[in-house]
């Protein structure tokens, strides 16, 4: 059994990331909805990431013979109206799940609890990752967002990515 809090805080981040696989899809239907099916794909994929990881923290608190408590997922909050800011809101976003797994870290680690730290460093490296993703999307953005032909080839490039499955052992 996990202590208490460890247990409620993974909860309440299964959550928090079903909420972000709703904002991404938020995302993607905006960018379908103004021509950019590069820019929605690349959102649909990252929606299915936050649901995975949601999946998997489930998984481990069902490993751990603990409850999970499903809540309500928020409607997403944000106004979309400018393609930049879109990206700037996901990389906000991603420093904000960072904050709430590195949370979690730290309440495990502060009873000694080693499975659930070791179970987190993976979290840890991929939000170490997300917000990397983020920030290269908003250099390019602002790179090449304002001229059409590089804003064709940004939105071509991100219509390639495929979604791949975690592979993280529980």
């Amino acid at each position: 059994m996990l202590e208490r809090n460890v247990s409620k805080l993974i909860n309440e981040q299964i959550n928090k990331e079903f909420y972000s696989a709703y904002l991404y899809l938020d995302f993607s239907v905006y960018y379908e909805e103004n021509g950019l099916d590069g820019f929605a794909n690349w959102y649909k994929v990252q929606a299915q990431e936050e649901r995975d990881h949601a999946m998997l923290m489930l998984q481990y608190l069902q490993n751990n013979g603990e409850k999970v408590v499903l809540k309500a997922v928020d409607k997403p909050d944000k106004e979309l109206g400018d393609k930049l800011q879109v990206l700037k809101y996901g990389l906000e976003h991603e420093q904000y799940v960072t904050s709430l797994i590195h949370a979690i870290y730290d309440a495990a680690y502060s009873v000694k609890d080693f499975r659930t730290m070791q179970f987190l460093d993976w979290f840890v490296k991929e939000q170490g990752e997300e917000e990397k993703n983020a920030e290269d999307l908003i250099k390019k953005m602002e790179l090449f967002g304002d001229d059409a032909k590089g804003l064709y080839m940004l939105n071509s490039e991100l219509a390639s990515r495929v979604y791949a499955a975690p592979s993280l052992v529980l």
